[in-house]
């Protein structure tokens, strides 16, 4: 590809449309169109697994692929750390989900047993929670312990539902399922799924469902097994205290960090001590992300990619607006041969009220100024935004 420019800019991406046998007509209603698809069960907003590659959709790096440009630009794009660590590939997949119907109970298995198996990633995700119909209900973990014995007996018997712990989601909810989790999406729900970059599923279970050619669809029993977490979960949901025109955290692992930030007003944020490309994903109205002397307007179920070079960036909304504001912190990193799956303690120092202080230690906290001080600012809480 010739690239005549050379500077980076905040990009946006054409939607990938994915018809699902569960999927429903919601993502219509957030300004797609995917016709001549009957339904849209995913959109994927920002890929790079492989043949589901996003295309650039603005600015003279237009129509190539997200994974073509981070071959170019490399740790400006991603961050230096980050293209040490994942080199070409990506490290994340964020999809908009609309479950008209029960989605498969599943499982996806860790780095460590991913990578044994000949795969690149296991899989942590996340669930915002964009619309939930009354009723709507999710599958997250086991309701009460169980041995490897007992789940294949109870599977066996078709009996498996029995053991599994059920969430009623509402809007603005934020579920964690770290890999290992059975897990599945119940209908009437719209979200944002955030993501390691794998299109692993081992699939446990699909209520003896055809598809649409009438066969039943493929189980993973015997493959699963080995990356369950047979423990129980009892509240799966992430408690977050909701404020405006803050920087909200609602999820931090080695994988990636998410933060809510609903809009009325104008916000500034300070990235010059983050080495992240940082990603804002449109969950509601209409907003603008301007950086590098470019506007990018998106709406629910659109995103921009701010390359790691860039650091300020300004936030801007027409009326209430809700963003996900997404990177991978280089400083949450585990040493990767590590299985978590059976140690989550590490994720539940992070499930606290939203107050920066919980995340910041000792460092004094440094409101953002005008002029450069050569101070530097962390990047993780409202102390650190200017609203103007």
């Amino acid at each position: 590809m010739t690239i005549m420019e050379s500077t980076l800019y905040p990009m946006k991406f054409m939607p990938l449309f994915k018809n699902k046998v569960w999927g429903g007509n919601k993502i219509k209603t957030l300004g797609f169109d995917y016709d001549p698809l009957p339904n849209c069960g995913e959109l994927w907003v920002l890929s790079a697994v492989k043949d589901n590659e996003s295309v650039i959709a603005n600015g003279f790096l237009a129509n190539n692929t997200l994974n073509e440009a981070l071959e170019i630009y490399m740790g400006e794009l991603i961050g230096e750390a980050n293209y040490r660590h994942f080199g070409n590939d990506f490290p994340l997949l964020i999809k908009i989900i609309d479950a008209n119907d029960k989605l498969s109970i599943q499982v996806h298995p860790d780095n460590k047993l991913a990578r044994q198996r000949g795969m690149e990633n296991g899989k942590t995700e996340m669930w915002y929670i964009m619309e939930a119909e009354e009723g709507a209900e999710i599958v997250d973990g086991f309701e009460q312990s169980v041995t490897r014995e007992e789940y294949q007996q109870f599977l066996n018997l078709g009996k498996l539902e029995t053991l599994l712990h059920i969430e009623k989601p509402v809007q603005g909810d934020v579920f964690f399922i770290p890999a290992g989790r059975v897990h599945a999406l119940g209908s009437g729900l719209l979200l944002a799924e955030i993501q390691q970059s794998s299109d692993t599923t081992y699939r446990i279970y699909d209520y003896n469902r055809p598809d649409a050619d009438g066969k039943l669809r493929q189980l993973h029993t015997a493959e699963a097994l080995d990356a369950i977490d047979f423990r129980v979960t009892s509240d799966g949901r992430t408690h977050y205290s909701y404020r405006k025109n803050s920087t909200v955290q609602i999820a931090q692992c080695p994988y990636f960090t998410t933060n809510l930030i609903a809009l009325d007003k104008p916000m500034r944020k300070d990235f010059s001590q983050l080495d992240s490309f940082v990603i804002y994903l449109c969950t509601e109205g209409i907003a603008a992300v301007k950086t590098l002397e470019t506007i990018c307007p998106i709406h629910a179920g659109e995103c921009v990619l701010v390359p790691a070079v860039a650091e300020m960036v300004e936030l801007y909304c027409e009326g209430d607006a809700k963003l996900l504001e997404i990177y991978v912190d280089p400083k949450q990193w585990d040493d990767e041969e590590v299985n978590h799956m059976h140690d989550f303690d590490w994720m539940a120092q992070f499930i606290g009220d939203g107050n920066p202080d919980d995340y910041l230690g000792d460092e004094e906290e440094k409101p953002w100024n005008d002029d450069d001080s050569g101070e530097h600012h962390h990047c993780g809480g409202d102390a650190y935004e200017h609203h103007h």
